[in-house]
């Protein structure tokens, strides 16, 4: 193994993970959430139309591959007039897909939370909205709290696909810089350690919020 071309390019991957994939897994992530919990309501709502709505996106997305969404974006929509530069269509295609996944995440927690939550908060005079604005949304936080951080971390390794579509991250710049000295399983290994390494901080930064919020109920 080339250990000066390891050294000279460790830099380059970890500036890409700074600047590229960690700023694009956090906006796709923000969006997603919210765009999650939009869906989730949607389908636990009353309404036929909605709930109907609400279902039928996450067929799609989860019905459909990341790669091939990313494509229609970028690639496709130019067909029908509408051309979106590389980063709007990286963040419009991974927030489309978390809020897919995570709307499931959103919708099973809010079911978890007993019923009789939701009952005693009539009882004391709440409207839907406002019990679960307050009481049913932040115990179904705590229960989502695993399963969306694993979401998280599968979405920063998925940021790697952006790489087809020119956005400049952590794999772009390992397929830079293999192209150039042509030591491509040197530059790929090396770019799966850097993913690993950033895959291992969030577990642990899981693992850690996890252990909050257990103390927190608890008490």
């Amino acid at each position: 193994m080339d250990w000066e071309l390891v050294r000279t390019s460790l830099w380059p991957l970890v500036r890409g993970a700074l600047l590229g994939t960690i700023p694009l897994s956090l906006a796709s992530f923000a969006i997603g959430l919210v765009l999650a919990l939009v869906v989730a309501l949607m389908r636990l709502s009353r309404s036929r139309l909605l709930s109907g709505t609400g279902r039928a996106y996450v067929s799609v997305i989860r019905g459909t591959p990341l790669l091939v969404q990313l494509f229609v974006i970028f690639y496709g929509l130019p067909s029908v007039g509408v051309t979106i530069d590389p980063w709007p269509s990286a963040i419009a295609a991974f927030s489309l897909n978390v809020g897919g996944y995570a709307a499931e995440v959103i919708r099973a927690a809010i079911l978890s939370v007993p019923k009789g939550q939701w009952e005693a908060a009539h009882m004391i005079g709440m409207s839907r909205r406002l019990a679960l604005r307050r009481i049913i949304l932040p115990q179904a936080a705590r229960v989502s709290v695993p399963p969306l951080s694993n979401t998280f971390i599968s979405l920063v390794k998925d940021t790697s696909l952006a790489s087809l579509i020119l956005v400049t991250e952590l794999f772009r710049q390992a397929q830079e810089i293999a192209a150039f000295s042509q030591e491509f399983l040197v530059l790929y290994m090396e770019a799966a350690a850097v993913y690993w390494v950033l895959c291992l901080f969030l577990s642990f930064g899981q693992s850690v919020l996890e252990r909050r919020l257990e103390r927190h109920v608890a008490r």
